[in-house]
């Protein structure tokens, strides 16, 4: 089940969140000397990243990657990696070590053995994990109607990332797998504005997961959830 804090705005929401996961990096560093942080691209996320950028802590501890990545060149708009570059990786948090989901393989799925080498280097369970999600009720590129989404979801996989390819969304993506993504100490779901208080509220109700894969972050026992948003 998971917690829901409402902040009156968005900078509020920032700060609050900002303060949050710096001091659950720190958690994490002191217990195992180095930390993992798990981001997702997007709009929304950006005043986040600026804020927590300039926060105090041990950066060159910490690991930064990504819930998902579209396979595109990382120089790219489309790239999450070009986004977190661009606004996280600065200031202090520039001494962070980051790990890309994009490979130099042609497509995702033969890039996805180099990935999940990448991924098993990161400190696990992560310490923190941020997630989105889409109108659609998607969350990093667990997309509904997504051919694998199936194998993505499953528990069992012993997958750490897959690749999937979205319905109608452009690229072919990297995601993780729901069982990787379920290897965090702690998940925040970071929503900003009425639509997508409208769809969390459906994707609470009881449903197919498939529908709605949000639903199974949200329905899980194993890792704790906490929803931040604002109007």
């Amino acid at each position: 089940m998971s917690a829901f804090k409402e902040f009156k705005d968005s900078s509020t929401l920032v700060a609050v969140l900002a303060a949050q996961v710096a001091e659950l990096l720190r958690v994490g560093i002191k217990a195992r000397g180095r930390a993992s942080l798990v981001v997702s691209g997007g709009s929304t996320p950006v005043p986040f990243f600026a804020a927590l950028s300039e926060l105090v802590l041990d950066w060159g501890k910490v690991t930064i990657t990504l819930a998902d990545e579209r396979w595109v060149d990382p120089t790219t708009a489309d790239s999450n990696e070009r986004l977190v570059r661009q606004h996280l990786l600065q200031n202090r948090a520039a001494l962070a070590s980051f790990v890309g989901l994009k490979t130099g393989a042609l497509t995702a799925v033969q890039g996805e053995k180099e990935c999940a080498d990448r991924l098993a280097q990161l400190p696990r369970p992560f310490d923190v994990l941020i997630l989105g999600m889409g109108n659609d009720g998607h969350t990093a590129s667990l997309f509904p109607q997504a051919t694998r989404l199936g194998e993505a979801l499953a528990l069992d996989s012993g997958k750490l990332c897959l690749a999937i390819t979205p319905p109608v969304a452009p690229h072919e993506r990297m995601t993780l797998t729901l069982p990787a993504l379920l290897q965090s100490s702690q998940i925040i779901l970071h929503l900003v504005g009425a639509d997508k208080r409208a769809v969390y509220e459906r994707a609470l109700a009881s449903g197919p997961v498939a529908e709605m894969p949000i639903r199974a972050v949200l329905g899980q026992t194993t890792a704790p959830v906490t929803v931040f948003w604002a109007p």
